[in-house]
């Protein structure tokens, strides 16, 4: 009964340890937060930024955590490498070379992926930060103060650079996080950016409430939206179709093996989160150079893909239905899946093993993909289109809520599957603490 103790206790050791290593690492990624990029009057940039809050700017700020505004070292966030890791699955699947190195290499071959999309993430983030750098040369606050105080092309290789840096720790923190921590790093440090900034945000509709500026009706009337759009969220992330799954009896040597009955659990939402981060990426990266630019039909063309306007939802819709289909191909393949069910004498009840079992997976997957698409786009607009009409005072979307809940559910996934863990541990040691007796 003693040994057992110990061995139970290993897993959760090892969950509070990851979990103390998570915390850890956030608190880096949000002290650097705060590290301010030399050469900028941080009050005249922050000015600026209060008129952006409800644009693709404050959208953008959003994604940073609040480093944007600041034009702090980590002011791009993680938003290049996600760019990158778009681009990079877009080459995958028209590339004959990264397809191989993606499927057939195994280990080595997405290793070599990952590294080319770090490349990439580089390449991207110096063309940001040269673009921003020019930018912020060229404005002034509402009350016509310049935002940088000596512009030039020190300025702007020092923050070419310090971007750069910035974003290529984070894309390192974050991968630390992924081997070390508990969850997706990269998701948390999206998730992390968020949460950091409604403290901030309450504050701030209070202030406005009591001046007078916002009624106490709009701010519970979003409060009931967003409470309203959780739930759903929460409801549909759990919602799965199950296809039943016969295996047949089959003969290995005396015995009987086979018989059982299973399933074969679909999401409703197999892509996650991930349109809505890769088309809100795509749409910042040409609205980022248009928000810096003095040409003025550039600033027209911009103003009619901001958010709540209707060209900007018709396209933010386009994207999430295309990234819901294409990253649904990329990690599920109903091929493999009926390939693997008919190896283990599996068989779908009225469907023939092999290419019918894949049409019939496929044609159901299409089915919920495509209402996983309509709800991913509802949950993103509708949220959008509201406060945009109401004039709330902090940049909130459905994509925010979006992220928020299902990385906290995946992470919590991820805590309850290592207390399973220690708890079968400590099962295992009392039997064979029993054994020993015997």
């Amino acid at each position: 009964m003693v040994q057992s103790v110990p061995q139970n206790m290993s897993g959760l050791g090892e969950l509070k340890k990851r979990i103390l290593i998570t915390f850890l690492l956030l608190a880096v990624y949000r002290v650097g937060i705060h590290i301010p990029v030399p050469g900028v009057d941080g009050s005249a940039l922050a000015a600026f930024f209060g008129q952006a809050q409800n644009t693709l700017l404050g959208l953008f700020d959003m994604f940073s955590g609040g480093g944007l505004n600041r034009l702090s070292i980590f002011a791009l966030g993680i938003m290049p490498y996600i760019s990158a890791s778009i681009i990079i699955q877009l080459l995958t699947a028209v590339i004959p070379e990264l397809e191989r190195l993606s499927k057939e290499e195994g280990a080595a071959g997405r290793k070599k992926i990952t590294q080319y999309t770090r490349y990439l993430t580089v390449a991207i983030t110096l063309v940001q930060g040269i673009g921003i750098a020019i930018g912020l040369e060229s404005m002034t606050s509402p009350t016509g103060t310049p935002i940088v105080y000596q512009g030039g092309w020190a300025f702007r290789l020092t923050t070419m650079i310090t971007l750069t840096s910035g974003t290529v720790f984070l894309m390192w923190l974050g991968e630390q996080m992924t081997e070390f921590g508990i969850g997706n790093g990269i998701s948390l440090i999206i998730f992390a950016g968020i949460i950091a900034r409604l403290p901030g945000a309450l504050i701030n509709s209070f202030r406005l409430i009591s001046t007078g500026e916002t009624s106490l009706f709009t701010l519970l009337l979003v409060l009931l939206i967003m409470v309203g759009v959780l739930v759903g969220i929460v409801y549909v992330e759990r919602a799965v179709r199950k296809i039943p799954i016969q295996y047949a009896k089959r003969m290995v040597g005396r015995k009987l093996y086979g018989g059982q009955s299973s399933f074969l659990p679909l999401r409703l939402n197999t892509a996650g989160v991930i349109p809505p981060i890769f088309a809100s990426s795509i749409l910042m990266f040409p609205a980022t150079i248009s928000n810096f630019s003095n040409v003025d039909w550039v600033k027209q063309v911009a103003s009619y893909f901001l958010p709540g306007t209707i060209w900007y939802s018709i396209l933010y819709i386009g994207m999430i239905v295309f990234f819901c289909y294409f990253y649904t191909a990329i990690i599920f393949d109903p091929k493999d899946i009926a390939d693997n069910l008919k190896n283990h004498g599996g068989f779908i009840p009225g469907i023939r093993p092999g290419e019918k079992t894949k049409e019939y997976i496929d044609r159901v997957l299409s089915r919920l993909t495509f209402w996983g698409a309509i709800y991913i786009s509802i949950v993103c607009i509708l949220p959008m289109i509201l406060i945009k009409q109401f004039n709330v005072p902090f940049y909130y979307g459905g994509t925010a809520l979006l992220i928020v809940v299902g990385v906290a559910m995946d992470t919590m996934s991820q805590v309850q599957s290592y207390l399973i863990s220690g708890q079968y541990e400590g099962l295992m040691g009392k039997a064979k603490l029993k054994g020993r007796r015997f």
